[in-house]
């Protein structure tokens, strides 16, 4: 069984997802929240509280592998800056812990949850709720986000050992 960690980081709220993957690719729910960093006193406080709620989440949950969004570029630099703080204070904190890290671009999570990489993020929010059969849940949007990035590992991951085993099969002929 591997724990995945998602993370959808956040300058005002960082999406944390929880999943566990076993031997045959099947994932389970385990914990989903975001972080609100907004009620800190500056944005200093904010990346500071950032790294506190993950330092405490993974004492909690204690996961494996940790996945996490990268930074896309948006119309407005101050906020993708922003955003890179974050992103950089998330990675600060899950490396400190040894944790290995994976990244995804949102197009690509898109792609892998949906099948498109310009979904909306309701058709994201829905196949969560699906693949992770919580059809009754309402999940917060940066949860959600989390949950897709960890659930983007985890398939990654499988087709990846997939692959793995087929070029070995392939060498072995």
């Amino acid at each position: 069984m591997t724990r995945i960690l998602g993370i959808d980081p956040g300058s005002q709220r960082t999406g944390v997802g929880v999943i566990d993957v076993d031997a045959t690719g099947r994932c389970t729910f385990v914990h989903a929240e975001a972080l609100v960093l907004l009620d800190a006193a500056d944005f200093p406080a904010r990346l500071g509280k950032l790294c506190e709620g993950l330092e405490a989440l993974i004492d909690a949950w204690r996961p494996d592998e940790v996945a996490i969004e990268t930074v896309f570029m948006d119309k407005n630099a101050s906020s993708a800056l922003k955003l890179g703080h974050a992103r950089g204070a998330a990675l600060a904190t899950v490396v400190r812990r040894h944790l290995a890290v994976h990244e995804y671009a949102p197009r690509l999570i898109k792609q892998s949850l949906v099948g498109r990489g310009a979904a909306e993020k309701g058709q994201v929010q829905h196949m969560v709720r699906l693949l992770l059969k919580l059809p009754d849940v309402r999940l917060q949007a940066d949860a959600a986000d989390a949950l897709a990035v960890a659930l983007t590992h985890a398939h990654m991951s499988a087709t990846a050992l997939r692959a793995g085993a087929s070029i070995a099969l392939l060498r072995r002929r």
